[in-house]
Parts: C-alpha cells; sequence; structure tokens
C-alpha cells in the first residue's frame, strides 16, 4: 500500500483520552507538534517526527528526528508538520488535539482541513467529543451506525450544488452561503447518510463518542 493510502497522524497538545489515543498502522507515519510529544509519549506512542519551537513544551525533546523551529515563522507548528507529510507522500491525515483550547488556534485547525483539500489531500481533526473534516467538490458517506449532531457549513463564499440525504433535515442542489449558519445541529436518523457539494467547500462537524477510529476507514471521501 502506497503512503497516499497510509495516515499521517499530526498530534498537539491535548488533553488524554483513551478515545483519542492513536493506533499506527505500519505504513503510517505520526508527527508530534510541540508539545503532543508529551501526549504521544502519555499514549505510550513514540513519533517517527518532532517538529516545533517548543514554546508549549518548554524543552527540546530527546528524540533521534527532531526539527527545531524558530518562535517567529509564518507556519505553526502544525502547518509545518502537515507540510512534511505532504512531502512524504502522505495525502491522509489524522490531526489531534486541535480542538477545544485556544479559539484562534481551533479556528487555524479548521481551516488546514479545507487547505488539505486544496493539496490533493483529505484530513480529519478530532477532539474531545467534536470531529471535523472539510469537502471540497465532493461527498462523503457517513455508517449508519452514526448518532447525535452533524453539523455542515460553507467554509467561505457560496458553495453550490449541497446535498443531504439521509439526515433529519434534507437539502437537494441548496446553494449555501459562508455568512449564514443554515446547517447547524442537523440530526443523524440511524440510515447511512451523505453529504456532497457539487462547487465549493464545506466544513463537516459532528459529534465524537468514542467511535472515531472503528468508524475511519468509512469516512474517507469519495472522489
Amino acid at each position: 500500500m502506497t503512503n497516499n493510502q497510509r495516515i499521517c497522524y499530526v498530534v498537539g497538545a491535548m488533553s488524554l483520552s483513551p478515545s483519542l489515543r492513536p493506533y499506527p498502522a505500519l505504513g503510517d507515519y505520526v508527527i508530534a507538534a510541540d508539545r503532543g510529544y508529551d501526549s504521544l509519549m502519555a499514549y505510550g506512542v513514540t513519533p517517527d517526527l518532532v517538529v516545533g519551537d517548543f514554546d508549549s513544551l518548554g524543552r527540546t525533546p530527546s528524540h533521534p528526528n527532531v526539527i527545531q523551529l524558530p518562535a517567529e515563522k509564518d507556519d505553526t507548528d502544525m502547518v509545518y508538520a502537515l507540510r512534511k507529510g505532504l512531502e512524504l507522500g502522505y495525502r491522509r491525515f489524522v490531526l489531534l488535539g486541535g480542538v477545544g483550547g485556544r479559539l484562534e488556534h481551533t479556528l487555524g485547525n479548521l481551516q488546514l482541513l479545507d487547505w488539505l483539500t486544496t493539496q490533493g489531500a483529505h484530513g480529519f481533526l478530532a477532539g474531545e467529543k467534536t470531529a471535523a473534516t472539510a469537502l471540497r467538490n465532493s461527498s462523503l458517506t457517513f455508517p449508519a451506525s452514526m448518532s447525535g449532531y452533524l453539523s455542515v457549513f460553507c467554509n467561505s463564499g457560496t458553495a453550490e450544488g449541497v446535498t443531504l440525504t439521509g439526515l433529519k433535515f434534507p437539502l437537494d442542489q441548496y446553494q449555501m452561503e459562508g455568512s449564514f449558519p443554515i446547517g447547524v445541529s442537523n440530526e443523524f436518523l440511524g440510515t447511512e447518510a451523505t453529504v456532497s457539494v457539487r462547487h465549493g467547500s464545506l466544513l463537516l462537524l459532528w459529534e465524537e463518542s468514542g467511535n472515531f477510529y472503528s468508524q475511519l476507514p468509512k469516512l474517507w471521501p469519495n472522489p
């Protein structure tokens, strides 16, 4: 299996939760971004690469593969880690620890999900009880086992041909605007549900109660 079918995990600072511990398979790649190094060590997972300016960690980790970044830079530690994963050929990313801390970091990480779609890649951002992804000119199908709430937002501007099926509030070829949250708090119905957008970018956020990794193989979007 090539790298573009394997997963690159990028782990930032996060509250420890058994449901978020990564279990990389053979061929997957794990990058610790700054204080994500401590999170991975607490989980007993050794990263393949550690990057950051280490202002949050407070020290340079004792690890054989460390990239020390300057404190003043255009790219965040998370962005740099994603660029490294892309350089290595990975096109599937799982970002852990980027939700629920500082609001500006959360918003920045949500933007990165959209940025990955412009790089021919796809990412999921998972935090405590929350998961998110972005779609661009594509679709994603959720299995019938999903439950709770799903919110669908236009990232910016206009998303054309937005169709939601298998959800409590369906849409058919809807034009969604980034200036109004029409898609907040939709609901899964215990049946297979699909979100698609013909032209534009969508941000999807849903409640996550511990089944993220079990559902992940089914969640990579359709081309």
